[in-house]
């Protein structure tokens, strides 16, 4: 990790708790406007790269869409960011007696036979709807879970985000060397919960079929699931328009065969007709894409032509 100034890290955490407080404390009424201000303030105006990284993502990734349908998707990325800093700000508020005001659990029963061999459950999420929210409420709603999580460049701002992870009874597992905490937990019969979304680098992955793009993914997740025997369950908590409020959603666990690349694969083909299905709730803003196959140009490069890559899969 690079040298960080003090200075600047007790200026953004002073900043941070500022805005943390100000939504846990306002009506509800008042806070959402309030996240949406704060988002265009603090992320999408003073960072248009993240903006060019969704138009590019979805250029690629869906590439039928207007210019106008790809604008109206990645302003609804950044509600979504709003909805979801208002909710994890009213985190100390949310209990087992008013949690479902937030969020309901569809496909529970998938974790409960899963609970029931004995062999731990593996929860393949994302950065889609409320991944904070998701793993904070499974805490009430079916028991502590852990959670796999790669702390922040801040030490003050990941310590106050911790601290608040952890009010449901969550225990948070760092991403350096967490192999074995990993499998620790799922020899106890325990849920882990962890990203799969990100993009990975040519030593840890395996490229995939992601959206008609070749998409570098990592393997460790599906390791871990055949040496365990942990069964793997997608999960995601999406937003309902209708409910005005979450739906944790539970699907049919994915059959691991111990072929890497294979269940990786089939992992992400799960993803993607979720994300298909909610595009305006996925985290377009990261480089999905970054990692090439060795000889491929960068398909964030301003040289590179619009459109889709056009080479095989690997």
């Amino acid at each position: 990790m690079r040298y960080r100034s003090p200075v600047r890290n007790w200026a953004e955490y002073c900043l941070a708790l500022a805005v943390v407080k100000a939504l846990e404390w306002i009506p509800a009424r008042l806070a959402h406007p309030l996240a949406r201000a704060a988002v265009r303030v603090f992320l999408d105006w003073p960072l248009p790269k993240l903006r060019r990284t969704a138009e590019r993502n979805l250029t690629l990734a869906l590439p039928a869409l207007t210019p106008a349908e790809r604008r109206r998707i990645i302003d609804g990325v950044f509600r979504s960011i709003a909805r979801m800093i208002v909710t994890f700000a009213r985190f100390p508020a949310i209990g087992p007696r008013n949690v479902e005001q937030w969020i309901r659990c569809e496909g529970g029963v998938y974790f409960e036979d899963a609970l029931r061999q004995g062999r731990g459950v593996l929860f393949a999420t994302a950065h889609l709807g409320n991944w904070e929210l998701s793993a904070f409420a499974h805490g009430l709603l079916n028991g502590p879970m852990n959670v796999v999580v790669r702390p922040l460049d801040n030490p003050l701002i990941d310590a106050m985000v911790e601290r608040r992870r952890g009010l449901s009874g969550n225990r948070i597992i760092a991403k350096q060397g967490f192999a074995r905490a990993i499998l620790k937990a799922l020899h106890a019969n325990e849920a882990v919960g962890i990203l799969i979304d990100q993009n990975a680098s040519l030593a840890t992955g395996v490229f995939v079929d992601f959206f008609g793009v070749p998409a570098s993914a990592g393997v460790g997740f599906v390791r871990l699931a055949a040496s365990s025997g942990a069964a793997v369950i997608p999960g995601f908590a999406l937003w309902s328009e209708e409910e005005q409020r979450y739906i944790l959603r539970f699907y049919p666990p994915v059959p691991i065969t111990g072929d890497a690349a294979l269940d990786t694969q089939v992992l992400h083909a799960r993803l993607e007709e979720v994300i298909r299905a909610n595009p305006e709730q996925w985290l377009w803003l990261h480089r999905r894409w970054k990692t090439r196959p060795p000889g491929e140009p960068s398909l964030y490069s301003t040289s590179h032509p619009a459109g889709r890559n056009p080479a095989s899969m690997q």
